[in-house]
């Protein structure tokens, strides 16, 4: 997988907008309710899955996130935060690829444990934490040219001609960091 940011190839940011601004006719329907369900996204998978799931650690590190991110989350377009990618695997096929971006002065206090979730969760943390606030929910699809596409295609085996994914900006305690969320298609097969 090629890394985005200062070493990857150019590329498209992805275009998210507004769940509310997005013709829900263009979204494939069997990943509607998992694109709008506003609940933790691996507890749903847990309860879709037929077997086995784990959360599979790509990368984490830090480095600069991409403009878009920089800006969801108010910082210096040259700054850095903690990167983290996993993807959620229900009996070790990926189903979903997820990025969270949380900037360095998040990481500070209580929510200095999201550096060191490991194959842990960060839906479980999220949704545990009673100063959880969330933001509106973002849709994009993505196609060959986004940057996400290309990270996350190189890891199918046979890359769609699109990929579906959510974003949101979360705070606890009010420090923010943002999750995005891409379906991958296995997990069209099963209800949500």
């Amino acid at each position: 997988m090629v890394p985005h940011g200062e070493n990857a190839a150019p590329g498209r940011e992805p275009l998210w907008q507004p769940r509310r601004r997005v013709p829900l006719a263009r979204i494939p329907a069997s990943l509607l309710p998992w694109l709008l369900d506003e609940g933790s996204l691996t507890r749903r998978v847990v309860d879709a899955c037929p077997g086995p799931f784990r959360v599979r650690v790509v990368s984490q590190r830090w480095r600069r996130p991409m403009r878009n991110e920089a800006l969801a989350l108010g910082l210096r377009p040259q700054g850095r935060a903690l990167v983290r990618e996993v993807q959620l695997l229900c009996q070790e096929v990926a189903w979903v690829h997820a990025r969270t971006v949380i900037p360095r002065a998040t990481l500070s206090g209580r929510e200095r444990r999201l550096a060191h979730l490991g194959s842990r969760s960060l839906g479980a943390v999220l949704f545990a934490d009673p100063t959880l606030e969330r933001a509106e929910t973002e849709l994009a699809r993505l196609v060959p040219g986004d940057i996400l596409y290309a990270d996350i295609a190189a890891a199918l085996d046979r890359p769609p001609a699109e990929l579906w994914g959510r974003r949101t900006r979360f705070a606890l305690s009010g420090k923010p960091l943002l999750v995005s969320e891409v379906f991958l298609p296995p997990i069209g097969e099963y209800r949500a």
